[in-house]
């Protein structure tokens, strides 16, 4: 009786990538929302970290600091920082042809090492001048910085998954901010010239860390291959980037200002921009002359929004995988627009127990379209970029973000000045607006891509 000869071995299968994995069987970190590479790019994770945990120490105390330790009145100080800041507008265009030439990695290290040198000198500025000098370092290290940020996600995922990078950073910038602003707090104490100067110190340290950390951060290493292979990548509007730009390609800002699409992008961003500006501007002003409630209670919302976009930024991400990226940010925007309905109609003169949970809901419903805006638009300010002008592309998106926050201020005041109730309906008016723009961006073809990183499902229409 002859027997069957035993069948050849079969080659071991490869592991599969998350998205394909039964839901039980995926990683921790698959099931948060977070990048599947994160741990390859740790330096980079901890610089976006220690930046904006720098930024939260002195956010609200940079008044506070040359006001205390010089002579100058509030009024000279407050227009030395106004003139700072505008004259640092031009800082992102003359960033973006450097990041188009050197690459993202490099103009974020030395945009870091010029923000720690800045508030360095913080320590030294004593006169109105001196004050214009080193705030115009510091704004310029910052735009120097964000405008490079979204291209350091281009080089941690190159093929793909850049919109769960888009929701880490967002998570890590507002933990930081949360934490730097908590810090910042405990070390002013009881108002002393001594906590101010430490504070500004310690911020001086964390943008020199920061910068140290992207130098020796190696994208190329990172995304070497390991036991997993990598997933296919969904297909995008624009070829692979390389790990960093060989040269700078001909076409400057010429090019970028006559690419329509873009700038109807830039246009609906600042829709983005205005909304960003309530928690910085408009909220603390409306909770306490306008519905007459404690300064406490703006605090209390405040913290809200960076605990809930902190715990459900990358989980939300990743429900909206598999959605466009015109979509995402266009439902960001409708959500903004109900939030600050629901801000408008609120009665200054309404009963407590009214007031409050409306407020929170309201409140609710805007860090929520945050946590839906977010990852969508930064997708588009890369996924409709020329790559070999990527940089430029960026600086202006950048320029969106750093007129925005230069005109907001004066813009919403004047409007609250009329009524409570008008900058609120402004609000919500830009954010409808911006639907139909984001709804464009889809035509003519190619369209934008759909949101797919490694792990998500098929796009749903």
């Amino acid at each position: 009786m002859t027997s069957t000869p035993p069948a050849p071995p079969r080659a071991p299968r490869p592991p599969r990538p998350f998205g394909n994995r039964p839901p039980g069987n995926r990683p921790f970190g698959d099931r948060l929302g977070l990048p599947a590479s994160a741990g390859r790019h740790r330096p980079l994770i901890g610089a976006h970290l220690i930046d904006s945990l720098g930024t939260g120490l002195v956010l609200a105390f940079t008044l506070v600091f040359f006001t205390r330790t010089t002579d100058l009145p509030l009024t000279t100080v407050g227009a030395a920082v106004s003139a700072a800041r505008l004259l640092a507008l031009p800082a992102a265009p003359a960033v973006g042809p450097l990041i188009d030439r050197y690459g993202a990695r490099q103009v974020a290290a030395w945009a870091n090492a010029l923000s720690a040198l800045a508030h360095g000198t913080f320590l030294l500025a004593d006169r109105s001048w001196l004050i214009v000098l080193v705030c115009l370092l510091a704004q310029a290290g910052q735009a120097g910085y964000w405008t490079a940020s979204t291209g350091l996600v281009v080089l941690a995922a190159p093929d793909g998954g850049r919109t769960r990078w888009f929701a880490l950073v967002q998570t890590l910038r507002n933990a930081g901010l949360g934490l730097g602003g908590a810090a910042g707090a405990l070390l002013v104490g009881d108002g002393g010239a001594g906590g101010l100067r430490l504070l500004v110190a310690l911020n001086a340290a964390s943008y020199l860390a920061a910068a140290l950390l992207l130098a020796r951060w190696r994208p190329e290493a990172a995304a070497a291959p390991t036991a997993e292979p990598a997933p296919t990548a969904a297909p995008t509007a624009e070829p692979a980037a390389p790990a960093e730009p060989a040269a700078d390609e001909p076409g400057g800002y010429r090019t970028v200002l006559a690419d329509r699409r873009y700038l109807l992008l830039v246009l609906v961003n600042l829709s983005f921009v205005l909304a960003s500006m309530v928690l910085s501007v408009l909220l603390a002003v409306h909770v306490t002359a306008a519905l007459h409630l404690g300064a406490p209670l703006a605090g209390a919302l405040l913290v809200l929004n960076g605990v809930q976009v902190v715990l459900t930024q990358s989980p939300v991400s990743r429900l909206l995988e598999g959605h466009r990226a015109t979509r995402t940010a266009a439902a960001g925007a409708v959500l903004n627009a109900a939030a600050f309905a629901l801000f408008a109609v609120l009665p200054g003169d309404g009963p407590r127990w009214l007031m409050l949970p409306g407020l929170v809901v309201a409140m609710l419903v805007y860090n929520l379209a945050e946590t839906v805006a977010t990852p969508g638009r930064e997708e588009l300010s890369v996924a409709l970029a020329h790559p070999a002008r990527r940089g430029r592309y960026l600086a202006v998106n950048q320029l969106s973000w750093n007129l925005g926050q230069a005109l907001c201020p004066g813009l919403l005041t004047l409007l609250f000045a009329h009524g409570p109730s008008w900058p609120w309906l402004f609000l919500l008016a830009a954010s409808l607006a911006a639907v139909p723009g984001l709804l464009r961006l889809e035509r003519p073809r190619p369209a934008v891509p759909d949101i797919r990183s490694e792990t998500g499902p098929s796009a749903r229409r």
